[in-house]
């Protein structure tokens, strides 16, 4: 079997039209092999090309691959590096940028001659053409998380997406509930087949997919436990050129977000309740229900959509305002405000930042801190007040 040329190894010829051609490996990539050709009227002047190519592979330098063009880059870094790499949902996230965003802004520019400006002229392009500062923010991550692996692969000398600034993003103002209002919310949800929903996410923190994706085998109603090993995400879309998509279930966000969790009485209460009406609805169903084993079902056994969850979830809002009375809960609340509801509610409890941390699965205890930081000054306070009890006896 012949042997595959390794990095820097070339050769020359002639071709029948009489012109010189150095060809140039720059090794292999998962399975491709990158090549780059020099011609020239003689022999000469392509083996000086060839030898200045060869010293700048050696020395680390980049060597242009100049028919490359970036959306010809994206593409294959997406199915190469992203896809084997992340989650369903993160590969969608970085495919959906590249081609409504990236590919036909920056698409068609050579890789190895992209520049700052061009990158610039996209940013401004784009929110000139009102495309959310968030967006257009996680569009410029994503080229960037790119191009720092063109560097790996030797296809550029720079990473052109950090020399220009990110746009300026106004972060959503987390408004969770307070006791009262949580207390009030919770009222209005008793009774409801999606009563347990809500509690689930507003004692334990958690995401919207996850609490969809819980399975009764993940949960210990005897041992006051509860883990999450999945979640339940709708992939692919109208966006994506897809269909409607479907749902599927996926890994935790990160590793941390695989946890298991002790639940308070309130939440092995309405889990029982739950259950007992998941019963009482699959005799209903008869043959038409469809056993998945999971906790938060339609009314015939199949996943719940999340839209609907968040329908529901807007309909509690409204049954809990009424009738209207100091503590109303504003209609702009979303489904995950609960979680910020739980973390926000406990610290103010004096739990600690590493606890909330691991109930809520993040990945550092600065993204819990960064995250609540509008609770922190009454626990500083509170801490203060201590502090003064302890030394003034």
């Amino acid at each position: 079997m012949a042997r595959k040329p390794g990095a820097g190894e070339g050769n020359i010829y002639q071709r029948r039209d009489g012109r010189w051609v150095a060809r140039l490996s720059l090794g292999w990539v998962n399975g491709k092999r990158i090549r780059k050709s020099y011609f020239g009227a003689t022999q000469a002047s392509v083996e000086e090309e060839l030898l200045k190519a060869r010293s700048d592979l050696s020395r680390g330098l980049p060597v242009a691959v100049e028919r490359q063009t970036v959306q010809d880059f994206l593409d294959r870094w997406l199915e190469e590096s992203v896809k084997p790499s992340v989650r369903p949902a993160t590969h969608q996230q970085y495919h959906q940028h590249v081609r409504l965003y990236l590919g036909p802004s920056l698409g068609t520019h050579t890789l190895f001659k992209l520049s700052p400006q061009h990158v610039q002229t996209f940013i401004n392009e784009r929110l000139k053409g009102r495309l959310s500062p968030r967006t257009v923010q996680l569009s410029l991550v994503i080229l960037h998380h790119a191009l720092d692996t063109a560097m790996k692969w030797n296809l550029v000398g720079r990473n052109v997406a950090k020399l220009v600034d990110s746009p300026k993003v106004r972060h959503h103002q987390i408004a969770p509930l307070d006791p009262v209002k949580a207390r009030k919310f919770l009222d209005a949800a008793k009774g409801e087949r999606l009563e347990a929903l809500y509690s689930v996410a507003l004692s334990l923190g958690l995401r919207e997919g996850e609490a969809l994706g819980l399975r009764w085998s993940d949960i210990d109603l005897d041992g006051a436990q509860l883990s999450i090993r999945r979640t339940l995400q709708r992939m692919g879309g109208k966006r994506l050129g897809t269909g409607k998509g479907k749902l599927v279930f996926t890994e935790p966000k990160t590793d941390r977000s695989r946890r298991t969790l002790r639940m308070p009485d309130t939440l092995v209460k309405a889990l029982c309740a739950h259950r007992m009406r998941q019963i009482q609805e699959r005799l209903l169903a008869g043959s038409g229900w469809k056993e998945n084993g999971l906790v938060f079902t339609t009314t015939i056994g199949t996943p719940l959509e999340g839209r609907s969850a968040v329908s529901h979830f807007k309909r509690m809002i409204e049954k809990a305002n009424r009738p209207e009375i100091d503590a109303k809960i504003p209609m702009s609340t979303r489904f995950h405000d609960l979680r910020h509801s739980a973390a926000s509610l406990l610290l103010a409890q004096g739990v600690q930042l590493r606890a909330i941390m691991e109930l809520l699965g993040h990945s550092t205890i600065a993204l819990t801190a960064n995250t609540y930081s509008h609770v922190m000054p009454s626990m500083m306070q509170d801490m203060g007040d201590k502090m003064d009890q302890i030394l003034a006896n």
